[in-house]
């Protein structure tokens, strides 16, 4: 098995830009998606990342960044909003599977952020458990509103930085790993037309990382 888990958290970053880059220019490898590599991850997996996106059926995480099998991580969410099993699942990611970055994947057109947006202006509650996600959800259009963004990429981006906040607030694991340069923490937005990833928050990552999204450091 290919193993990717010692890399540091910049690393890591790097390896899934270039991998967004790649798609965004059309010239995917596809890596690690064949019989050998099934029958490899039999004996266990790797990851080298935890992902946690937005369920929403545009934002396949390893088709996007142009990973392979056993290489992410996933946890998705409508909103990407935070319960109890999202934080154990993100805590199983670096803790158990020494994933050493997380990433929160927000995206633009995002239902859960449109919903919560109507419901603040006034607009008929959501029904059943999806009002659950919509209550989520608002706090962070409620702050952005508060702190005078009206925009949907600045809604968008303020609903990112705050699910990153809320992952160290209530993970003192993670917190912890954070702390001790074992685990970066990135917010990153895609772009359903481009396909292009863009950089919103990162905790835990040299400034050296945080560059233009589609002109990463060099692997």
């Amino acid at each position: 098995m290919t193993s990717t888990r010692r890399l540091s958290p910049a690393e890591a970053l790097d390896v899934l830009l270039e991998g967004n880059r790649r798609f965004v220019l059309g010239a995917p490898l596809h890596p690690n998606q064949d019989a050998v590599r099934r029958s490899e991850l039999t004996a266990g997996q790797e990851p080298f990342a935890v992902l946690l996106g937005c369920s929403d059926s545009r934002l396949a995480a390893e088709i996007i960044f142009d990973q392979g099998l056993g290489e992410l991580f996933v946890v998705r969410t409508a909103g990407h909003v935070v319960g109890p099993e999202v934080l154990g699942s993100v805590e199983y990611g670096t803790n158990v599977l020494n994933c050493r970055l997380v990433i929160v994947l927000g995206h633009d057109s995002c239902g859960a952020v449109a919903a919560a947006r109507a419901a603040v202006a006034g607009e008929a509650p959501a029904p059943g458990y999806v009002r659950d996600i919509v209550e989520r959800v608002t706090p962070s259009v409620l702050a952005a509103q508060a702190a005078g963004l009206h925009h949907e990429s600045d809604v968008i981006d303020t609903h990112i930085r705050h699910t990153a906040d809320l992952l160290l607030d209530r993970s003192r694991v993670l917190a912890e790993q954070v702390a001790e340069n074992r685990v970066g923490v990135v917010g990153l937005a895609y772009h359903l037309a481009e396909g292009k990833v863009r950089l919103v928050t990162s905790r835990g990552l040299p400034e050296a990382a945080t560059g233009d999204p589609l002109t990463p450091a060099a692997i």
